[in-house]
């Protein structure tokens, strides 16, 4: 029986709240891993905002103890006994449970249901995907949401408007600007960074860049209207005021909650200017749906764009990154490479 490297969390709960909390690398078995029919040996895993909160000990994703943590797997299949899968198919499998339920992605190898696994498209290579990630799934889940309610890229310019994306530098936000620049929206990137991400965002294709105190504050319900739709991560009363400030008949697509859970709105956007409020949940999209957004991140992604926002760190320098993504020091995506 093969041995092999993971990150293992280890915490107890008393009434919700997290009384002990240890994670380190550990040397685990096959024994060690739970059931499902493919078993993976992984390449890369990344780091998002969810992983920085299972690794750094923070209450709401862990759900079961040990755990190894990673909502993303990017691998190639080892053994499988669900007939859609063989050895040597490169796959990606990100949320459906992973890092919270059922051990994830930091670790040399994986065990997981056949369901929810994509085939890496040829044209993306498994750094890219693991690049590419939960974040950057997310940000296409949106992208295809605004499509689907009718934002069109070449009504947007024609109409000198924009699409804004909230939390711009972070995993989501970066991806997301990508996109919808490749895609030709103009694209307006709110930030709390802006004097240290305006470039970054610039370079991914932001026409516009914001301060996200812009948008932070109480306000009236309904505002002057600036956006034809909206990408947020962010949630709380900045998603409230770009409900207020989005145009008649515009999406916005709402896909985290960093400035918290809370909604302080009113229905007047939704009655008195038709806006449509989208939620994106990545971790339960059906199989068709995680295909399509893959096959769409293959043609609409700029490599160079994926590049420069991603940095790779190893196994071992995931824990102490995951506290960074919580304090916000990390922009774009960081990778891991599990085998380093």
């Amino acid at each position: 029986m093969s041995d092999f490297r993971a990150i293992v969390i280890e915490q107890q709960v008393d009434g919700g709240r997290i009384t002990a909390h240890t994670a380190e690398i550990r040397r685990v078995t096959d024994d060690f891993l739970m059931p499902g029919d493919v078993t993976i040996d992984v390449e890369f895993s990344d780091l998002n905002y969810k992983d920085g909160l299972a690794v750094g000990g923070r209450p709401g994703v862990a759900r079961t103890s040990p755990l190894i943590p990673g909502i993303d797997v990017v691998g190639t299949v080892e053994r499988s006994d669900d007939p859609r899968w063989r050895p040597g198919d490169r796959v990606t499998l990100n949320g459906a449970g992973l890092g919270e339920n059922h051990h994830g992605g930091l670790a040399e190898k994986a065990r997981v249901s056949g369901d929810a696994l994509v085939r890496i498209p040829d044209a993306i290579t498994s750094e890219q995907a693991a690049a590419i990630g939960t974040a950057g799934f997310t940000a296409m889940l949106a992208v295809l949401a605004l499509e689907r309610n009718g934002v069109d890229p070449r009504e947007v310019a024609e109409r000198a408007d924009s699409v804004l994306v909230t939390g711009a530098a972070g995993g989501v936000g970066s991806v997301a600007v990508a996109l919808l620049a490749k895609l030709g929206y103009p694209v307006t990137a709110s930030t709390g960074r802006v004097e240290e991400a305006g470039d970054y965002l610039t370079d991914l294709g932001a026409t516009a860049i914001i301060d996200r105190s812009e948008l932070d504050a109480p306000g009236r319900p309904l505002q002057s209207q600036r956006w034809a739709g909206a990408v947020d991560s962010v949630g709380s009363q900045t998603l409230a005021t770009v409900l207020a400030q989005t145009r008649y008949g515009g999406t916005v697509a709402a896909c985290g909650l960093a400035q918290g859970p809370d909604l302080p709105t009113t229905v007047l956007p939704f009655i008195l200017r038709a806006v449509s409020l989208v939620g994106i949940n990545s971790v339960d999209a059906p199989l068709a749906l995680r295909e399509t957004a893959w096959r769409r991140l293959a043609t609409d992604l700029d490599e160079e764009a994926l590049a420069a926002m991603t940095r790779f760190v190893s196994l071992a320098e995931a824990i102490p990154a995951a506290e960074d993504i919580l304090a916000g020091r990390l922009r774009g995506r960081t990778v891991v490479d599990v085998r380093a």
